[in-house]
């Protein structure tokens, strides 16, 4: 599913095959994100991620209707290399402190969906569908230190606008914490993506819907990458 900012989604295809066709294409990491699992109160897609985790030599990370750390441990028993952690975590913060004890730092992902305001960024949970009074760039540092290996960072006002992703966010996170930042929510083209990497500071970049209905692929934005002299990692 897909949609933009976080509603009207649609269906794209089968996640299993989408997942192979990008990898072959030289994605370096895939990333399966049940965004409406909390906000309708529904487990993450197991099974979605065993048959994923039988087709993939890439990383696969998995989010959406984690709840506990003895989840985190079944998404990775699933076939899972990264768990993402978001409404859970703005809920229960102990849940990432234990998932890295449980599992390693780098397992855990802290998913952060965060909406422009007047003072800076606000973070938002169960799909985007509530506020809470968490600053973005603060809530960051705070996963970090409670044991987050990653930051996996969505503007939901970016997200499947096209527009390119939100550089003064993604900047000011990146700035702001150790670990690395995975830009989310906004790519609209190749162009896009070498920003993020490069003006926005981010270690990685998300993207989805330019792939899904065939406006770049995976081969086109790392070779824009290339001809950046950023580092890729050359398909097999």
């Amino acid at each position: 599913m897909k949609g933009v900012q976080f509603v009207a989604l649609r269906d794209v295809g089968d996640p299993v095959e989408l997942a192979a066709t990008y990898e072959r294409e030289g994605a370096d990491e895939i990333v399966f994100l049940d965004i409406s699992a909390a906000a309708e109160g529904r487990d993450t897609l197991l099974d979605v991620a065993r048959r994923t985790a039988e087709r993939l030599f890439v990383p696969l990370t998995i989010g959406g209707g984690v709840r506990s750390a003895d989840d985190v441990g079944r998404v990775l028993r699933a076939g899972a290399d990264k768990v993402s952690l978001n409404s859970a975590a703005v809920a229960r913060p102990e849940i990432i402190s234990r998932s890295a004890e449980r599992f390693g730092s780098q397992c855990v992902v802290a998913s952060i969906d965060a909406r422009r305001e007047a003072d800076g960024w606000r973070v938002f949970t169960r799909g985007g569908r509530t506020r809470t009074e968490l600053e973005a760039v603060s809530w960051a540092q705070e996963c970090v230190r409670l044991g987050a290996g990653e930051i996996l960072l969505t503007s939901i006002d970016r997200d499947g606008a096209r527009t390119g992703y939100d550089l003064a966010l993604t900047r000011a996170v990146a700035d702001a914490v150790e670990v690395p930042v995975i830009a989310s929510g906004g790519a609209g083209c190749a162009e896009d993506v070498r920003e993020a990497l490069s003006t926005g500071g981010a270690d990685a970049a998300l993207v989805a819907g330019i792939l899904h209905d065939g406006l770049t692929t995976v081969h086109d934005i790392k070779a824009v990458l290339r001809d950046a002299a950023i580092s890729v990692r050359e398909a097999a």
